[in-house]
């Protein structure tokens, strides 16, 4: 029989267990966004255009990606533990490999070694919390743990620009590996060695194909339209463009720059928990979801039009809008971009039971696809037109994807 000391030491010991792994998931949110504010030394090391590395940096998520579905099978064949020990290992094997990284290809290597290591940081928490907690309880634990997870953005605004200018751009990747490390132990001593549950044997090529025809299959198509470009945006903008758009067009130092970024990341931090409370109070989870993301569209291409000798600053009269301008777009662009957790939410509602976990993975993989895409494209639009013209292409993105969301979902 159980008594409540049982059940209270149990909790206790799951929420330890969920944090350690959430702690991975920070992990790879700050491997992910270290060349927001320190791209322009990289590509100095390197020989190359800032637009040309920001381009190569997307085979990080494009491996991130690929690897979702075979570490899922991994995690079902073989438990949470282990995978997110080796995992972890990989991950500090691969922050050491861009560390030492001599040009653009051996970066590229370190890349896609991180790509598919962090690529199950994620679902190890989620997946934990799926087996062990109530359906009203797994609602707040992934909220909380996405939140805790864009921790990792938070450490790599002002205080990884702090130690770029100090010890340049490998200390951030010298300092993820320690991190990997002590994450490492913190799993090794907190997380149980459950069984491992068989729930499919089939290949993960022939679970990857499922996944794909679910997410193509018409009630999902809407949600996987909107999931493609809507985490893209933030991490692309936070991880990538955002550190440069300041640096360049506004003229700040990096740290500047870093303290900007920081507050965007609060933003995102606090943002899940403040639409999930929305959502309840609300009940139009459709509604908000289109709208929130539509709102996202139209603060974008506001910063964008706050570039010097744009329609905002010509509006203003000035050369260009000042960074307290940036900054207050940023933290509303967090806040709006943050209902993606209710996109799972949503793909739950649209399926049976038995194929919940495959329409998961297929909004989970349009996530990180999408985010892939979204940063190789970029990289090619900042070439040709410069970075006001990233700005609109992913405010234009955004509103494409909330209208064909909007077109696909009528029957909510």
């Amino acid at each position: 029989m159980t008594t409540p000391h049982d059940a209270g030491h149990a909790t206790r010991a799951l929420i330890f267990a969920l944090v350690a792994l959430a702690c991975g998931h920070m992990l790879s949110t700050l491997l992910r966004t270290i060349p927001a504010v320190s791209l322009d030394l990289m590509a100095a090391d390197f020989h190359i255009e800032p637009q040309a590395l920001a381009s190569l940096t997307s085979v990080y998520p494009f491996a991130f990606a690929a690897a979702q579905i075979p570490v899922g099978a991994a995690m079902d064949r073989f438990g949470v533990r282990p995978v997110a020990l080796s995992l972890l290992a990989g991950t500090v094997f691969g922050a050491v490999a861009s560390g030492f990284a001599t040009g653009p290809e051996s970066f590229a290597v370190g890349q896609v070694l991180l790509g598919v290591a962090t690529s199950g940081m994620l679902m190890c928490p989620m997946t934990l919390a799926a087996k062990q907690l109530s359906a009203s309880r797994f609602g707040l634990w992934s909220g909380a743990i996405l939140s805790i997870g864009n921790i990792g953005m938070l450490l790599s605004a002002s205080p990884l620009a702090f130690v770029v200018d100090n010890w340049g751009w490998r200390a951030g990747f010298w300092i993820s590996a320690i991190g990997g490390v002590a994450v490492a132990v913190a799993v090794f001593a907190l997380v149980p060695n459950q069984p491992a549950e068989h729930k499919d044997e089939s290949s993960p090529l022939a679970q990857m194909i499922e996944v794909l025809r679910l997410g193509l299959s018409r009630p999902l198509r809407g949600l996987i339209a909107l999931a493609l470009v809507s985490l893209a945006t933030s991490l692309v903008l936070r991880g990538l463009w955002g550190g440069p758009w300041l640096m360049q067009a506004k003229g700040l130092s990096r740290v500047e720059a870093g303290n900007q970024l920081g507050a965007f990341t609060l933003a995102m931090i606090i943002g899940p928990l403040l639409i999930g409370m929305i959502d309840r109070r609300l009940g139009r989870r459709r509604a908000l979801v289109a709208g929130s993301h539509m709102a996202g569209a139209v603060l974008l291409a506001l910063m964008a039009l706050g570039a010097p000798h744009y329609a905002v600053s010509t509006l203003f009269g000035v050369p260009v809008m000042p960074p307290q301008y940036d900054l207050v777009l940023f933290v509303l662009i967090g806040l709006a971009t943050s209902a993606q957790p209710l996109l799972f939410g949503m793909s739950r509602q649209l399926v049976d039971a038995q194929t919940a976990g495959k329409a998961l993975a297929a909004v989970n993989l349009a996530f990180f696809l999408g985010a892939a895409l979204m940063q190789s494209v970029t990289g090619a639009v900042a070439a040709l037109a410069g970075l006001p013209a990233v700005l609109l292409f992913m405010a234009a993105a955004l509103l494409a994807g909330s209208l064909i969301f909007l077109a696909y979902t009528r029957t909510i």
